[in-house]
């Protein structure tokens, strides 16, 4: 199995604007190319919202050099972009968003769900492009739970739905860049299951709810990460408690990674030159809904 190398718990909320309250799991900033292709996590955590015409989540702002996924558990999120990109995000659905080359985006509560209110989960998970196509053309692709492969456990102890990579035969419907498995898992309380991941991969253990026991060593709570070394392909999981989790594993980029606020590039100059380029109106603007 492979060897635990580092477990991190984060109980601290905070606001994302004013619709997305997070812990943050994991980020490049600490971690750095121990978790490359992967840049961060944010965990929306349940939160209920009470009914509002008010409009609640982020508005526009910039993103160069990586791709943002979100997942959405419980709520809905509609997503606009400067390059076309756009649609609202239901639960079991999943936006990835490659920022590329620059764009400004926004991202709200959907209509429907903010006048309803109800329980808001989700995550948002940054993932680095590899430098030769950081200044890719933005793309923006709405994947539906009915395009997500789920494979079922037996004796109904869980689930895994591929998002993207392959698990046993089953290919996720997210297009990437560099080669990136992102499982989407459930195991029931008293079940253990094992998976396997590409040999040499990056790999990260994200339990979102509930406890799992981890290759027979490691007790992992609810919010936290787990790191793993690259030796061996197996991790082995045992249900304490119903467990949500995500499976991600990446073949490392191994080049810089330099990141300031919503860019994340390879040096101190195109830092500076995403800046510029987005103080000068390169990154365009999305457009305005025109009633007819």
């Amino acid at each position: 199995m492979k060897k635990v190398i580092g477990v991190y718990r984060n109980q601290q909320m905070h606001w994302v604007g004013d619709g997305f309250p997070v812990k943050s799991l994991f980020s490049y900033d600490r971690l750095g190319q121990a978790i490359s292709p992967f840049l961060l996590l944010d965990y929306a955590a349940p939160y209920q919202f009470d009914p509002t015409t008010a409009q609640h989540g982020v508005g526009s702002h910039p993103h160069r050099g990586f791709e943002t996924v979100t997942i959405a558990y419980s709520g809905e999120v509609t997503h606009k972009d400067s390059s076309g990109g756009g649609g609202t995000i239901q639960t079991g659905d999943v936006q990835w968003m490659t920022a590329g080359s620059g764009l400004v985006h926004e991202e709200f509560h959907s209509p429907e769900f903010a006048q309803a209110g109800g329980l808001f989960e989700m995550v948002q998970l940054w993932v680095n492009l590899p430098a030769k196509d950081k200044m890719t053309q933005p793309r923006y692709q709405a994947i539906t739970r009915q395009d997500i492969p789920r494979i079922d456990m037996d004796e109904g102890a869980g689930h895994i739905r591929v998002i993207a990579g392959e698990m046993g035969g089953h290919l996720g419907p997210a297009q990437t860049f560099s080669p990136v498995n992102v499982w989407d898992g459930e195991l029931k309380a008293q079940y253990e299951t094992t998976l396997h991941v590409p040999e040499g991969h990056n790999t990260i253990l994200v339990v979102l709810k509930g406890e799992v026991v981890v290759n027979e060593s490691h007790k992992v709570q609810d919010s936290s990460m787990v790191m793993f070394a690259k030796d061996d392909i197996a991790i082995q999981l045992q249900a304490l408690q119903d467990t949500q989790f995500l499976l991600l594993s990446g073949e490392p980029l191994n080049e810089p990674i330099q990141g300031y606020g919503p860019f994340v590039m390879n040096s101190k100059a195109e830092i500076i030159q995403a800046f510029d380029d987005f103080n000068n109106g390169k990154f365009g603007e999305i457009a305005l809904a025109h009633e007819a």
